[in-house]
């Protein structure tokens, strides 16, 4: 107990806190900027068991913020799952660390989500987190949302029966935000997401629910600007995440992005589950500000950046050239149109 001897000093965890912790399993989705730092703190306060998924590998540009991560594992395209369960381990070899390299579907939540005592979204889009939503409701799993882009962090918890859901909060997907990768991110920002997620999940781990926050928190450590927002009343007793007859409609394949490779093209298309209208000039102005290359007319737009390239169209699809790989179009896809 030396080992943790300063947290169970912190009178509303104390010993019995710190041996609820070590039966506790979180699911982590998502080892970029938010799930390296979330996973540290976790696996640091001693949480007994950690399965942390992700699709991606390290690239130089993930160094500046996403910690766990070396040069080395950037120059050899470390999968982000193995490094981050390495490095876990030599921070805390007691506690189980269980990796995943994959691409989050329904069909993996169902199996990812057996025993698991909260879910933390690290994620970079919406698609998935509607998804996560969707499955912690099916289960009754709590979970914490947290995004950030900028100086702009926020952050709710979700209770499966008692809080809002994301989807009562969203009604839809977002569509056309800005991304790390358009918008840039300063680390600060992550790390005070992470703040607030981890505080509300060591509550939730040590049977502290009673002083969980209520409310949806955002915040601008740029400009020094911070709102909480009582959310409590949108709670909708239609919703189809969570309300009366609830059909867990993100966890079907009609809610899903669509990918398709074209037949002796070496492209993919990326569809969203929905047609829609997208701004391609908003969308050319936030691209204008990265290295890549924009060419635009009246009916879609050209992005090329190093070596990759992709055009996207008013209704939301995406050609991404110079790939038949399925999982990194949709990463493609997500790391700039998000």
């Amino acid at each position: 107990m030396d080992r943790y001897s300063r947290q169970t000093l912190f009178t509303p965890i104390g010993v019995e806190g710190q041996q609820k912790l070590a039966n506790k399993h979180v699911l982590i989705i998502g080892l970029g900027t938010l799930g390296t730092q979330s996973s540290e703190v976790l696996a640091r306060a001693g949480v007994g068991k950690l399965t942390i998924v992700d699709r991606d590998y390290i690239e130089w540009s993930n160094l500046q913020r996403q910690k766990l991560y070396t040069e080395q594992d950037a120059e050899e395209r470390i999968p982000k799952a193995i490094a981050a369960e390495r490095r876990l381990r030599d921070i805390n070899s007691e506690i189980d660390i269980v990796a995943h390299i994959a691409d989050v579907t329904p069909t993996e939540l169902e199996k990812l989500v057996s025993g698991v005592d909260l879910i933390l979204d690290a994620t970079d889009n919406f698609n998935i987190r509607m998804m996560i939503n969707d499955i912690s409701q099916k289960y009754r799993i709590p979970w914490i949302y947290g995004s950030c882009v900028g100086s702009y962090g926020i952050s709710f918890t979700i209770l499966p029966g008692k809080t809002p859901c994301l989807h009562c909060l969203l009604e839809s997907i977002p569509v056309g935000g800005p991304t790390c990768d358009t918008a840039g991110i300063i680390d600060p920002t992550a790390s005070q997401v992470v703040v607030h997620q981890m505080t509300e999940a060591l509550k939730i781990l040590t049977d502290n629910e009673k002083v969980l926050r209520k409310n949806l928190i955002s915040f601008d450590v740029w400009t020094n600007q911070m709102t909480q927002v009582n959310v409590s009343s949108m709670k909708k007793s239609t919703c189809p995440s969570c309300g009366d007859g609830a059909t867990y409609p993100f966890l079907t394949y009609d809610e899903q992005i669509k990918t398709a490779v074209l037949c002796g093209r070496e492209s993919v298309q990326v569809r969203p589950p929905e047609q829609q209208q997208r701004n391609l000039q908003q969308l050319a102005d936030r691209l204008a500000r990265t290295d890549g290359k924009v060419e635009a007319n009246a009916y879609l737009l050209s992005y090329s950046i190093g070596e990759e390239r992709m055009v996207m169209f008013q209704d939301g699809r995406a050609l991404i050239h110079g790939t038949n790989d399925v999982e990194k179009a949709k990463t493609l896809y997500h790391r700039y149109l998000s």
